[in-house]
């Protein structure tokens, strides 16, 4: 039988992720830039936007740092980028003999992110499909990251070309899945769930942000969106819950004054836990 571009046969192909593709996933990744050596990528996504996903991925990369790991972000939501403004970074991204350079936190920290590339970081970014998933690519090979022992990775939400390239590109020893309290939580975490397992990429757990607000007078907690679902999709996956973060003010003002790194929750410390446990101590 003919085979199709991606080299399986028509009758393998149900969908653009096939099985045959799946097993030889290996021929799809790029090559991390020479100069660089990066332990753990860790993959932070969400079945669709507005849950806080970059938010999650910068508390897990401050805390692993805060442990004294060397951390940095790669910011892969091409056409919604936070990260930059999160930590204060306005100077653009230069280049050396062993490739582009991150910017680095006040913690010293690495990010790049295409706000630190692009002229004016309020531009938009209005590019096809594939330029995306390019750049993501060359945000591993181009980029010189150095010696790292976690890069998180803010993939864009849902299920599309970047996140596929993502997916398929970069070797993820694991994802977190973000979410919120809402009725709709099930179908987007089992649509982030199960692009994973037809990558065989990990799912470490689930985060719920936006899960409740404390009252400033009684400390009593308001659910905001309704009752919490996410133990009970969590029990059906076979997952843990890494955390609950709850609508934060204190927090919110730190991110408006890119000065992220000074938070003091610690809503993700079990998620911390869980990375250094299975990524160092047993690895």
């Amino acid at each position: 039988m003919e085979e199709n571009k991606k080299g399986c046969s028509d009758d393998q192909c149900s969908r653009e992720s096939c099985s045959g593709c799946e097993k030889n996933k290996s021929s799809f990744l790029v090559e991390l830039n020479r100069y660089s050596s990066i332990k753990n990528v860790i993959g932070v996504v969400s079945g669709k936007g507005g849950v806080g996903k970059s938010f999650v991925t910068a508390m897990l990369a401050v805390l692993m740092n805060r442990r004294g790991f060397k951390t940095g972000i790669m910011d892969a939501d091409i056409t919604g980028p936070s990260i930059p403004k999160m930590f204060g970074l306005k100077n653009k991204a230069l280049t050396n003999e062993y490739g582009m350079l991150p910017q680095c936190t006040r913690e010293d920290m690495k990010v790049m992110s295409i706000n630190l590339l692009l002229p004016n970081e309020e531009d938009p970014v209005i590019w096809r499909g594939p330029i995306l998933a390019g750049v993501v690519k060359q945000f591993w090979t181009d980029v010189y990251w150095g010696d790292l022992d976690y890069l998180f990775v803010d993939m864009p939400p849902g299920t599309g070309d970047v996140p596929l390239t993502v997916f398929q590109s970069i070797p993820l020893d694991g994802i977190v899945i973000v979410t919120s309290p809402q009725d709709l939580v099930s179908l987007i975490i089992k649509k982030a769930y199960r692009m994973a397992m037809q990558m065989n990429i990990p799912v470490l757990g689930l985060v719920e942000n936006y899960s409740y607000v404390k009252c400033p007078d009684c400390g009593k907690e308001i659910p905001l969106f309704g009752e919490s679902k996410i133990t009970s999709v969590a029990k059906e996956l076979h997952l843990p819950v890494l955390g609950k973060i709850p609508v934060e003010p204190e927090i919110a003002k730190l991110v408006d004054k890119g000065e992220f790194e000074q938070f003091q929750a610690v809503y993700l410390q079990e998620a911390a836990d869980v990375l250094q446990y299975r990524f160092t101590e047993h690895k």
